[in-house]
C-alpha cells in the first residue's frame, strides 16, 4: 500500500514498502523539553507574576499569533497555498505563526503534511490517528515523534526551500521569541515576559493538540472521506476560540479552501482576517470549495449538499 487516493504533494512514495502503518513512537527531545521547559516557567513564574497587564497581553498576543499566524500563515498559506499576497506579507504571516512555539516553517510543513498523508490511506499508525486514551494521545503528540519504517519522500516546493528568509526562520526559530521577549520586559518587566512568551506558548500547544485531538473524534460530519483512514469532524461552539480550525470535517473535505466555517453559522475569524486583507488589496487569487477539482471519494453526508455551491 504505497498511494493514497488523494495524494499530498510534498509527500511521494519512496519505493513498493512505502506505508503509513509500520513505524514506532519515540521520544522527541527538542519538542519534549522545549515544552516542557516553558511549562515550568509558565506554572511557576506565572502565578507569582500575574498581573492584569500581563494576562491581557498573554491574551491579546496569543489571538495575533494564533489568527494571522498559525491559521493564515503557515496553514492556509504555507501549506495549503489556498490565497496569494505579497511576499513581504507572506514572511511576516508565516513568522507569526514560527512565533507560537511549535516549530520552524520548513517542520510545520513535514508535521502537516505526514500526518495528511497518513490519514488518507486506508489504514495507518496510531500516532496519527488521535484516537488513542487522551492521556497517552498528549504523552505522543506533546513529547514524541512517529519513526516510519518506510517513510515516503518529503520535498518541499523551492521557491519555499530554496527562500532565505524561510531558511532563516528554520535555523533560528525558537530564537524568534528574543525580540518579544526584549519588548515585553521594556513595557512590563519580567512577569509580561513569562505571560507573552512561557505562558502563551504553552496555552497555543496545548490548545492546538486539544483542537486536533477532539476534532478527530467528536463533533458532526457533513462530508465522509472514502478510504480514508481519519475522518475529521467539525466541533461546534468553538469557532472563535480556534480561529476557525474546529471546522475539521470541511478542511478534510476540502483541504485547499481558504474558508474553514461554510456557513453562517460557523465561526471563521481566519477567514474574517483575510476577508479584511483582501479588501485592502494584499490579498489576491482566494480559494473556496466551488474552485475544488471533483474528489472521488469525497460524499456529502446531508442531502443537497452540494460543493459547488459553497
Amino acid at each position: 500500500m504505497n498511494a493514497s487516493p488523494v495524494q499530498v504533494r510534498r509527500m511521494s512514495s519512496a519505493g513498493a514498502e512505502t506505508n503509513p502503518i509500520e513505524g514506532q513512537v519515540i521520544w522527541s527531545p527538542v519538542k519534549s523539553l522545549w515544552f516542557t521547559a516553558h511549562l515550568l516557567i509558565a506554572i511557576i513564574g506565572g502565578w507569582s507574576t500575574i498581573s492584569m497587564g500581563a494576562m491581557v497581553l498573554c491574551m491579546v498576543f496569543t489571538g495575533i499569533t494564533l489568527c494571522l499566524g498559525l491559521t493564515l500563515g503557515l496553514h492556509r498559506l504555507l501549506i495549503h497555498r489556498s490565497f496569494t499576497c505579497p511576499r513581504w506579507l507572506e514572511h511576516l504571516l508565516v513568522h507569526l505563526g514560527t512565533v507560537v512555539g511549535m516549530g520552524g516553517p520548513f517542520a510545520m510543513l513535514y508535521l502537516h503534511d505526514s500526518r495528511d498523508w497518513a490519514q488518507r490511506h486506508p489504514a495507518c499508525h496510531p500516532f496519527y490517528r488521535d484516537q488513542r486514551p487522551i492521556w497517552r494521545d498528549a504523552l505522543w503528540q506533546l513529547h514524541c515523534e512517529c519513526r516510519l519504517k518506510h517513510p515516503p519522500r518529503f520535498e518541499i516546493e523551492p521557491e519555499v526551500r530554496e527562500d532565505r528568509v524561510y531558511r532563516f526562520m528554520q535555523r533560528t526559530w525558537m530564537l524568534q521569541q528574543v525580540p518579544y521577549a526584549v519588548l515585553f520586559y521594556l513595557l512590563g518587566g519580567f512577569g509580561w515576559v513569562v505571560w507573552g512568551i512561557s505562558v502563551r506558548i504553552v496555552l497555543s500547544i496545548i490548545g492546538h493538540w486539544l483542537i486536533g485531538y477532539f476534532a478527530h473524534n467528536l463533533g458532526e460530519r457533513d462530508w465522509h472521506l472514502q478510504g480514508h483512514a481519519v475522518q475529521g469532524f467539525n466541533v461546534p461552539h468553538l469557532g472563535l476560540l480556534t480561529m476557525g480550525e474546529c471546522w475539521h470535517n470541511n478542511h478534510h473535505a476540502f483541504p485547499e479552501s481558504a474558508r474553514l466555517g461554510l456557513n453562517k453559522a460557523q465561526a471563521d475569524p481566519g477567514w474574517w482576517a483575510l476577508r479584511m486583507l483582501s479588501f485592502i488589496g494584499l490579498i489576491t487569487s482566494v480559494k473556496l470549495p466551488a474552485d475544488m477539482p471533483a474528489r472521488p471519494e469525497l460524499f456529502p453526508l446531508k442531502p443537497n449538499t452540494n460543493h459547488t455551491t459553497l
